[in-house]
């Protein structure tokens, strides 16, 4: 049985961690298969959308331990840096449908979606120091949401605490009961498919570089992305479309009333 399953339906590619035993561990294998799936993804227009989620109770229950204090191995590897990394430089929006826990690595891979949503009753967490580890990597992911205040108790007390808590430190959009998960998804995934996809890809770019630009040499470089933008067959179609009050080329026919 893989252990990353996915589905594409309507330009949405459903990605689901499927590694129950295990509890979603981010083992060799289960980064191997995923890496593959996201590269696929990239590089197939068919995909507007990805959105990852799990089986079972666990959305990602971090590093495989197992693995880690084993000295064994062999086969093809994937570097975890990578793999977060991906997803920011992705052209594609990603989704996170976090249908279970989230603690350790997971909570790297919960930071690293350009949106998310968790069930209220899943149970976040930095827990490596309770393991004689510190959350390392995903740092670089999660920082940049926290408020200082909120990072020093998380990542020094490895407490778990809920979704809700999660959601109010910037860590996930939103918490919701489990029988509303669905819907809080399908709407974020039908906003992101009115978007141009040249024009999702470009503001992924603005919010990955910008920051860390000084001003005058990032206005520089919007004002010449903008001009760009503009002169786009994306921005002519689009532009077009809402000026004669229709549906861009890319966007989902509307539903039938």
């Amino acid at each position: 049985m893989a252990l990353v399953e996915s589905s594409l339906d309507g330009g949405v590619l459903t990605v689901t961690l499927n590694d129950v035993e295990r509890r979603n561990a981010l083992s060799r294998d289960l980064l191997v298969e995923l890496v593959d799936i996201l590269d696929a993804a990239d590089a197939d227009d068919a995909v507007r959308v990805v959105v990852l989620t799990n089986a079972g109770t666990t959305f990602c229950a971090g590093a495989n331990l197992r693995e880690q204090s084993s000295a064994s191995g062999g086969g093809r590897t994937v570097d975890m840096a990578e793999v977060f990394a991906r997803f920011r430089t992705s052209p594609k929006p990603y989704v996170g449908r976090i249908a279970g826990h989230c603690v350790a690595g997971g909570m790297g891979l919960a930071a690293a979606m350009d949106l998310s949503v968790a069930v209220d009753d899943a149970k976040f967490g930095f827990t490596e120091v309770r393991l004689g580890v510190a959350p390392a990597m995903i740092s670089v992911l999660c920082l940049p949401k926290l408020r200082e205040v909120d990072a020093r108790a998380a990542f020094l007390r490895g407490n778990r605490f809920p979704a809700t808590e999660a959601a109010r430190m910037g860590l996930i959009n939103a918490a919701v009961p489990a029988d509303r998960l669905d819907a809080e998804v399908d709407a974020i995934v039908a906003d992101l498919l009115l978007g141009g996809p040249g024009a999702l890809a470009a503001s992924k770019r603005l919010l990955a570089e910008v920051p860390g630009m000084p001003v005058d040499e990032a206005f520089a470089w919007t004002q010449q992305l903008s001009a760009d933008l503009f002169r786009s067959d994306e921005a002519r179609a689009g532009m077009g479309a809402y000026l004669e009050k229709r549906r861009p080329p890319w966007a989902p026919a509307a539903p039938e009333s």
